[in-house]
């Protein structure tokens, strides 16, 4: 790795948006590999390992687990996903996954419109699917 290349864990934590906390547990649990280090053990990142972790931002606001990201994380930027037909299809059941979410978030904007032009809140029997709909606890687990 060139020294002209290479990011302190400040730099990196600052350019993808992640705690240097959370890159060194990223780095305990094989997310990402173990960064190189200089001669005084520093850690020391690339551009690449920048583009990994905004990869795995992104991945985590899909609602996927940590593990689940791993095979993913294995693909160089030049993969074809559909060289790996497992991976494709958990990505399809993600997006399945989230557009059930957005379908369900549209239902509770939906009642909140038709309370606001109502202008009230009663009577009327709740509309909303209580089975689809998404929790503010799962919503901030899937989008957090």
């Amino acid at each position: 790795m060139s020294e002209q290349s290479t990011f302190s864990i400040h730099e990196t934590s600052e350019r993808s948006g992640l705690s240097k906390d959370t890159i060194r547990y990223y780095e305990k649990i094989g997310l990402l590999p173990r960064a190189e280090r200089k001669a005084s053990s520093h850690r020391v990142y690339s551009e690449q390992d920048i583009q990994t972790m905004s990869l795995i931002t992104c991945l985590k606001k899909t609602g996927m687990s940590l593990e689940d990201m791993k095979p993913f994380l294995q693909m160089s930027l030049e993969s074809d996903l559909n060289d790996f037909p497992e991976e494709r299809e958990m990505l399809v059941n993600y997006q399945k996954k989230v557009e059930d979410q957005i379908a369900s978030l549209q239902q509770v904007v939906d009642f909140i419109q038709d309370k606001l032009e109502q202008r009230s809140m009663f009577p009327e029997r709740c509309s909303l699917e209580a089975e689809n709909l998404v929790t503010g606890i799962a919503k901030k687990k899937t989008f957090s």
